[in-house]
């Protein structure tokens, strides 16, 4: 197929600023090389897989491996995934003449072997429902298996190159399969079992572990790729139904990107290449919001919530926040775009403590807000008692009603779990704002103004 533009308005933007990433916490423990990570949903735990033929857990609040949860393989670990609903953890590996794809009930430690693919896997991913597991392997096909049952029901989808990443669409009617060299990607039909689309030929080495993901939108597909012979070091948004480019590439990296991850929004896009830089993007914008200097970063995944980055070089695994910068400029993006609505939101003017945005547009405050807005880093609890909100300090031109909440749709499932012990916004408000220790508290029962926020004094 013929490689061809489809012309937007998205132009590149400027260079991103120099920035520096605020690394929290570094886990060690593996012998060897890892080559996959992937956060819990509830973003309070990771897995990481290894060449060491180890699959380990961590607990993220104490930085330490949950012992009892190691898992152990016959060959080495070439991907993990967990699924959206927590209750299934994989890992894939194995080498010539042999693919290992085990699943883990992560409530019992009931581990199952999948039995099919004839050499091993490079690439997994778990459909939105968390019913079904779809795997890649260097044996050029990709199978999808019931996780409930351990049974095959569709594939083999045989391609014309190793297969290097897999997709589920968000409505896991397609199927987005790309080689592992970064030159070849397919679009398949799940219910038919048949190549919708195709773009690329084989490619030699060198391989990336760069995955490929579908946008919230359902219609179009992140991939890294090359068109020559030249590495994959571009990144490329691609109309789903014929492959065709779609807007301004993400163009800076020198060298082979290695790792791909974005945002559960479609907002926020990080990668990491062999040029050793980690970057930031605006997806909708295409704008460049931050480079990061990192030496052999290999994996790299964003927490469920977006508020931290991880990546790996080598037998360690480096987690940092995400730049508050950042976060706000990715919050402007989606009220532009619309793409996200918030829960409830409470005001009392008469509480000892009034958050108004400032006039002055590039506060610290006002960024920070834009950030919990678009965010929703609010820490809602639902077993406290209401708090009255008195008519006396309620201006007369603001007419009390009842309002329904607004329901926020996530592509890949339910927004990620906020833990009441740790409250990333307070805390961040209590820096700024030098607030005392308080908690948010949001009775689920009670309606209010759309627009009021409140926090308890």
């Amino acid at each position: 197929m013929t490689h061809s533009v489809v012309s937007t308005s998205i132009q590149p933007a400027a260079a991103a600023k120099n920035m520096v990433l605020n690394q929290i916490m570094t886990l060690e423990g593996h012998d060897k090389y890892i080559r996959s990570i992937s956060y819990f949903p509830d973003g309070r735990r990771m897995i990481s897989g290894s060449w060491d033929k180890t699959a380990w857990q961590w607990d993220l609040q104490s930085g330490k491996e949950i012992e009892e949860a190691r898992n152990v393989c016959e060959r080495g670990i070439w991907v993990v995934a967990v699924s959206r609903d927590g209750r299934w953890a994989i890992t894939g590996g194995g080498g010539i003449g042999h693919g290992e794809l085990k699943v883990i009930e992560v409530e019992t430690g009931i581990v199952k072997q999948f039995e099919g693919h004839s050499r091993g896997i490079s690439c997994i991913d778990i459909s939105p429902d968390s019913k079904f597991l779809v795997s890649g392997s260097w044996d050029r096909t990709t199978r999808i298996w019931s996780l409930g049952t351990g049974k095959l029901v569709a594939g083999p989808f045989k391609s014309i190159d190793w297969v290097g990443g897999v997709r589920f669409s968000p409505d896991s009617k397609k199927l987005a399969v790309k080689s592992e060299a970064g030159k070849c990607l397919e679009v398949w039909d799940i219910h038919t079992e048949t190549l919708d689309v195709r773009i690329g030929e084989f490619g030699e080495t060198p391989f990336t572990s760069a995955p490929v993901f579908w946008t919230n939108r359902n219609k179009t597909i992140v991939a890294s790729f090359t068109f020559t012979l030249d590495d994959a070091t571009t990144i490329y948004e691609f109309d789903a139904l014929t492959l065709e480019t779609v807007g301004a590439p993400f163009e800076a990296h020198t060298k082979i990107v290695r790792g791909l991850a974005l945002s559960f929004d479609s907002a926020l896009l990080a990668s990491a290449a062999d040029d050793n830089t980690i970057k930031l993007w605006a997806f909708e914008s295409r704008q460049l919001l931050a480079s990061f200097n990192a030496r052999t970063p290999e994996t790299l995944i964003l927490s469920p919530d977006s508020s931290q980055l991880a990546y790996t070089t080598g037998c360690k695994i480096h987690i940092c926040n995400t730049p508050l910068d950042v976060l706000a400029s990715i919050g402007r993006a989606l009220e532009a775009r619309g793409s996200v609505r918030i829960f409830r939101i409470y005001y009392y003017p008469c509480t000892n403590i009034s958050l108004q945005a400032s006039a002055n547009k590039n506060s610290k405050l006002n960024r920070l807000l834009n950030v919990c807005i678009s965010f929703s880093f609010f820490i809602y609890t639902t077993h406290a008692p209401p708090l009255q909100s008195p008519a006396s300090c309620r201006s007369p031109a603001v007419r009390r009603h009842q309002v329904t909440s607004p329901v926020i749709s996530f592509a890949h499932g339910l927004p990620p779990e906020i833990h009441p012990e740790q409250p990333i916004l307070l805390r961040c408000l209590r820096k700024i704002l030098r607030l005392p220790s308080r908690v948010i508290t949001v009775p689920a029962d009670q309606t209010h103004d759309p627009l009021d926020v409140r926090l308890l004094s």
